[in-house]
């Protein structure tokens, strides 16, 4: 019972930090710092229900011996968490980069708990992130592009980043185009328009071109669309669409 009162009471922390504590400030900086500091500790708790999906990231990525992993918008770290300790132990090195300061005390911290003697953190944007310099085999970003307001530079930047054949992954919310096309599920007209307005409250902006420019960079190798169900809403008759998309930089 006392567990379950301190976990209701973390997620209203978060809550509040979402729905009254709204991140401002003049940069992208700014806003991530202020709307995290207060929820940093909290996050992993209530996240772990609103963020779905990354499980199905983490397992399709290709872990290989002496690979070289980026974590951009890495936040409290947690997604390395998902791999299993042989799996993890079998990198080179892995790097976790975020640009708030808040999450990446965190994920700091989960590091030197975990003995992840591989595992290390930077600061960095990830629209001009230049890179550990050596070939990256892996980038992934989970639920981090629509937080960055110029996430085709992010993408552009990782896919300069990566090797020849190397993988990309992005598990994030979304809304599909109208008329979809070759990509993406046909989504309702409420669905495209509630959940940009919902979101964009929270500097997190949904576009509808994410999924088409993935695909015209890369080579797709896997996609999901799902849809669940926002935590503490349930009698909310809309579930938010996300997706899983991993694909590969052409030879």
């Amino acid at each position: 019972m006392k567990n379950c009162l301190t976990g209701f009471y973390r997620d209203m922390k978060v809550l509040y930090s979402l729905a009254i504590k709204r991140g401002r400030g003049e940069t992208a900086e700014e806003r991530l710092e202020s709307f995290y500091s207060g929820q940093a500790e909290e996050y992993d708790h209530f996240r772990r229900r609103l963020l779905t999906g990354r499980e199905d990231l983490m397992s399709a990525l290709p872990v290989e011996s002496g690979a070289v992993w980026v974590d951009m918008g890495c936040g409290t770290g947690s997604n390395l968490e998902l791999l299993s300790a042989s799996d993890l132990a079998t990198l080179k090195q892995a790097y976790m980069v975020d640009l708030t300061e808040a999450m990446l005390k965190v994920a700091d911290a989960r590091i030197a708990r975990n003995g992840w003697r591989n595992v290390s953190t930077q600061r960095a944007d990830a629209t001009n992130w230049s890179g550990p310099g050596e070939p990256i085999d892996v980038i992934f970003f989970s639920y981090s592009l629509s937080m960055i307001p110029d996430w085709f530079a992010a993408l552009d930047r990782a896919y300069d980043a990566l090797k020849p054949g190397g993988v990309i992954g992005v598990v994030d919310f979304y809304i599909a185009r109208k008329t979809p096309y070759n990509i993406g599920a046909r989504q309702s007209f409420s669905t495209r328009w509630l959940w940009p307005i919902w979101f964009s409250f929270d500097n997190v902006f949904l576009s509808s071109d994410v999924l088409p420019y993935l695909e015209r960079k890369f080579t797709r190798v896997k996609l999901i669309e799902r849809a669940d169900r926002m935590p503490y809403c349930p009698f909310f008759w809309k579930k938010t669409p996300r997706f899983v998309f991993i694909g590969r930089k052409p030879l």
